[in-house]
């Protein structure tokens, strides 16, 4: 299994500040993170905002963390997009800027067949080094890589070592794992499910929620790496709560509005998300009380 794709990586929220990338805070959040225990961080995906960002400063976002990370933790940067070309200048350019790995997405909007996404991300993998982790999220890009197109990947890609399964389903988690073996990562795209998938042989997450609690998701999925169920299923229950409240709204909304409120970021966003309501953001901070986050 590659290294760069266990435990616990940090889809990085993307600060803003004045309509501009905040990049001194992306510097801190970086050092955050190191302090912290964070197995790898993952730029420039969903929660990084990457669909408003521009291409320059996807770009120059990548150089930052990889930057400020200085080799002491892998950098997994975003590199997808519907067009085949785009994704791979994404991810050349990742692998010339120091990042270890790539996180690519299936190609949104086109809905593509199951041959087009196996071309697509086949041209990716051989534009580049880079181990490759597909990003299979039906949700938001309305089309799934099914089992046998991701086997046949696993099979044909020396490269393609693993996915971000965001489907929500155990049952096809289970079907990948059976056909691509375990050399080839299945990381849960969702905080709550990441003890149920590393129990079935699942590599770790690529969490929302380790943007503000990094120390116990990477303990969580450490232990659960380890054999140590007894703690895994303990920190998964303590940070039960919190991978739910993560979805209040749409995410990234809420994980950015948690850590405005414990001082982390400013509470800047990009349309067409915007700040969460006035309700939820009360549902929120009672949620954050207890773990000491919020006063």
């Amino acid at each position: 299994m590659s290294y760069a794709f266990h435990g616990s990586l940090v889809a990085m929220v993307t600060p803003f500040r004045n309509g501009k990338v905040d990049e001194a805070k992306v510097r801190e959040l970086v050092e955050f993170h190191v302090t912290n225990g964070t197995d790898a961080l993952v730029p420039c995906g969903t929660t990084g905002e990457s669909p408003t960002l521009s291409h320059d400063e996807h770009k120059r976002l990548v150089e930052t963390v990889v930057q400020a990370a200085a080799g002491r933790i892998p950098v997994v940067a975003g590199t997808g997009s519907n067009s085949t070309a785009e994704a791979i200048d994404l991810t050349k350019h990742a692998e010339g800027a120091g990042a270890r790995g790539a996180l690519v997405v299936n190609p949104y909007y086109n809905k593509p067949t199951q041959e087009g996404l196996y071309r697509h991300f086949r041209a990716v993998a051989e534009a580049t080094g880079l181990p490759i982790l597909v990003y299979n999220i039906q949700g938001r890009t309305a089309v799934n890589v099914e089992t046998d197109t991701m086997a046949r990947l696993a099979r044909d890609c020396r490269n393609i070592v693993g996915v971000k399964e965001a489907s929500g389903s155990l049952d096809q988690m289970s079907q990948v794992i059976a056909a691509c073996g375990p050399d080839f990562a299945v990381i849960s795209g969702d905080d709550n499910i990441t003890l149920p998938l590393m129990a079935i042989g699942g590599a770790g997450v690529i969490s929302v929620i380790a943007n503000i609690v990094p120390r116990e998701t990477a303990e969580l999925t450490h232990a659960a790496l380890e054999g140590d169920w007894k703690r895994a299923r303990d920190l998964h229950y303590r940070l039960f709560p919190l991978a739910r409240a993560a979805f209040l709204e749409t995410n990234p909304i809420p994980i950015k509005e948690a850590m405005a409120m414990a001082g982390m970021i400013e509470p800047e966003f990009r349309l067409p998300m915007c700040r969460m309501s006035d309700a939820n953001r009360e549902r929120l901070r009672a949620i954050l009380k207890p773990y000491g986050l919020v006063k």
